[in-house]
């Protein structure tokens, strides 16, 4: 009684908001509910402000219930899809994830744009945009403002993407195979793969579509990969200080209840009705989560981080997409 009592009131507030962040994406697919849950969350926070009693459950909703959403899209996810497509996306994928990581380091640093918020950005792009983000957020202990910075600056891309990509398919001439697997390589929220792969044919849509489930499961790899680095480098301060860490604490155990998840999937316990439904809840947890974490931004730190951020994403997006071609075009796929 006394946690429900301490967390309720956030929880709901971000309830409220989620819901309303729905419908408006409802109306306006191309935005999308979980952009509408931060922008509403943001514009919430900084005016009205945070009711009193709300804090706790605020944190709770952002931290917590983010984990949740990622396991529940684990139960939505076959690895049988992924298996038959991923090898022949496979030269593809890495090729686009190492292009994303080393030119959002690289670009980072020369932009002096924090690390953690170049980590965001870099996940976000190289994989699957909010559900990426949302992954390693908790392992690298990111800031809700850099969280909300990173996830608008690759929906921004995204809207891009879809009125884009499918001129510049027709320019160069790409096959239905061709743009289905580019577009599921370099673009990075799914809905966004769908709309911009299906207005360019039947067959780009669905080949594209399961592209992109191949990509989300590099969630897993590169979230672990993420906890090694984070439990090294805190392992190199701790010799400093004579203290130890565990990495037991750090590792991100969310991780492997989605790929269990995906495996109770994969062998059929989960059947076909209850994959969709935990694709829509893992869909609602994240803009519930993404609205708690919009109320927990401040809008002016925000703004002090400047417009290089914007300009790292743009970098970075660019690159994965002219490495998606490029690695097509030497592989002999186009």
């Amino acid at each position: 009684m006394a946690w429900i009592k301490e967390n309720i009131k956030g929880i709901l507030l971000s309830f409220v908001i989620a819901l309303t962040a729905v419908f408006l994406g409802m109306l306006v697919p191309i935005v999308g509910g979980a952009v509408f849950g931060i922008l509403l969350g943001i514009l919430f926070g900084n005016t009205i402000g945070r009711p009193d009693g709300t804090a706790h459950g605020i944190q709770f909703t952002s931290k917590k219930v983010l984990q949740w959403a990622i396991i529940a899209l684990g139960g939505g996810l076959s690895l049988k899809q992924v298996l038959a497509t991923g090898m022949t996306s496979l030269y593809v994928m890495i090729f686009t994830l190492s292009a994303a990581f080393i030119t959002a380091y690289l670009f980072g640093r020369l932009l002096k744009v924090p690390l953690k918020l170049t980590s965001l950005i870099g996940m976000g792009t190289a994989i699957c945009g909010g559900s990426a983000i949302a992954a390693i957020s908790p392992i690298i202990e990111a800031e809700d403002q850099d969280i909300a910075y990173a996830i608008s600056t690759v929906f921004m891309f995204n809207v891009i993407a879809i009125i884009v990509f499918p001129a510049l398919g027709h320019l160069m001439g790409l096959s239905q195979h061709g743009f289905g697997l580019w577009a599921g390589t370099a673009i990075n929220d799914t809905s966004s793969v769908v709309a911009a792969a299906y207005s360019y044919g039947n067959d780009a849509g669905a080949y594209a579509t399961i592209v992109k489930l191949t990509r989300t499961t590099m969630i897993i790899p590169i979230s672990l990969i993420f906890a090694a680095v984070v439990f090294f480098n805190r392992e190199k301060d701790a010799e400093k200080k004579h203290v130890h860490y565990s990495f037991v604490k750090i590792f991100p155990w969310f991780i492997l209840w989605f790929l269990a998840a995906s495996l109770l999937n994969t062998t059929g316990i989960i059947g076909p009705d209850a994959a969709k439904f935990c694709t829509e809840a893992g869909k609602f947890m994240i803009v519930l989560a993404l609205s708690a974490i919009g109320l927990h931004s401040d809008f002016k730190k925000m703004m002090k981080t400047g417009l290089k951020p914007m300009l790292l994403g743009l970098i970075v997006w660019f690159a994965v997409a002219l490495t998606g071609i490029m690695v097509q075009k030497l592989t002999g796929q186009l």
